[in-house]
């Protein structure tokens, strides 16, 4: 590896965008693609393969649902084959005890399973499906297992004001991590930002119950509690920066800093069908786009933090702006940051009847 490039850790395949839920929260692609022009297993197993070339150390196995695939056991033993980490990321709809035991004898480490409420009918209303109770059967089933348990839950406006009961769920599951992610308003979920949004007010109680969850679980159980980007005054480092030290491969084939980047226009994805991993991490247009701090207008280029925020989320920045080279508007910095603050409180000017989202996910 150069040293002027970065070694990447950590690599999530999209094996499929087919999904049975209907989540209106999805950051999916709203245009994706269709499941006919998805990698075959032996494509992916030589990404994998080149990937662990280049360092890789971790692999996240996610969609759409990864389930769907009938070779993910195949692809797990691949992965483990080459000495890096496995995560299945999922909805846990289709896991039975043979396919958990499959999956665990090819050397799946561990496995993350995202659920809606803690009640069935707010769930499976928010799932846009029947999910709820097969969810606990899967748990139920990850626990005989004994392999380590995520649970992740997208906080949004139609569930936040259950966060304590959502944590409670995560207690009773026995999960030994708890991700509280409030949603990243990207695919379909920037398309139904307004019935997602959280006020203030909710944010305000939120965060004071994971906080205090936190305190009580520690020891117990990880808490990890993401706070919405839209409220922040400085942007995260998204995926720890673009072309840092994460990649995604899609199901066609595109590999990009972040699952969301095909949404800038003008992004030049290579594909692993005609290029080497190296090469795209190393060397492809899409990488080095955003890559560094050298592309960076003001003010982030006079910014001490430039090198730890690395401008926020460029993905966040084209939807809000309309230009992915402009300073992300969640930056208290930004020139864009009063629009922002004005959308926001266009978004809540009828906070108190806002129906649940109607663009609900659907599959390509």
């Amino acid at each position: 590896m150069s040293e002027d490039v970065p070694r990447p850790y950590g690599l999530l395949l999209e094996l499929t965008y087919q999904c049975p839920l209907h989540c209106a929260y999805c950051s999916n692609p709203v245009q994706m693609s269709a499941a006919g022009s998805e990698l075959t297993a032996l494509e992916w197993q030589r990404v994998m393969e080149e990937a662990a070339r280049l360092g890789v150390l971790h692999v996240h196995f996610s969609g759409g649902e990864p389930l769907l695939r009938k070779d993910l056991a195949e692809l797990v033993a691949c992965a483990r084959a080459q000495g890096m980490y496995t995560n299945l990321i999922t909805s846990a709809l289709g896991l039975t005890r043979k396919r958990l035991q499959g999956l665990q004898e090819a050397g799946l480490d561990s496995i993350q399973i995202s659920f809606q409420a803690e009640q069935a009918e707010v769930a499976d209303t928010l799932a846009g499906t029947r999910a709820h109770a097969r969810k606990l059967v899967a748990v139920a089933l990850v626990r005989d297992a004994h392999l380590p348990l995520t649970v992740n839950i997208v906080l949004h406006r139609q569930n936040i004001d259950r966060l304590e009961a959502l944590i409670a769920l995560a207690e009773h599951l026995q999960a030994q991590r708890l991700e509280l992610a409030h949603t990243q308003y990207l695919g379909w979920a920037f398309l139904n930002r307004a019935a997602l949004l959280p006020t203030r007010a909710q944010l305000a109680q939120a965060e004071k119950i994971a906080l205090a969850a936190q305190r009580r679980l520690r020891g117990k159980m990880e808490l990890l509690y993401v706070l919405p980007d839209y409220y922040s005054e400085r942007p995260k480092p998204c995926m720890h920066g673009w072309g840092q030290r994460f990649l995604t491969v899609n199901p066609l084939g595109d590999v990009l800093p972040c699952h969301a980047a095909m949404v800038i226009p003008d992004i030049q994805a290579a594909n692993v069908r005609q290029h080497s991993l190296g090469w795209i991490w190393r060397s492809s247009p899409a990488f080095q786009r955003f890559r560094g701090s050298a592309w960076m207008p003001e003010p982030c280029q006079s910014c001490a933090l430039r090198e730890i925020d690395f401008g926020g989320c460029r993905c966040q920045a084209f939807l809000l702006t309309g230009d992915a080279t402009r300073t992300d508007p969640v930056c208290g910095l930004a020139p864009d940051h009063p629009r922002l603050q004005q959308m926001l409180a266009q978004l809540h000017a009828g906070e108190h009847d806002v129906p649940l989202p109607v663009h609900l996910r659907h599959n390509p």
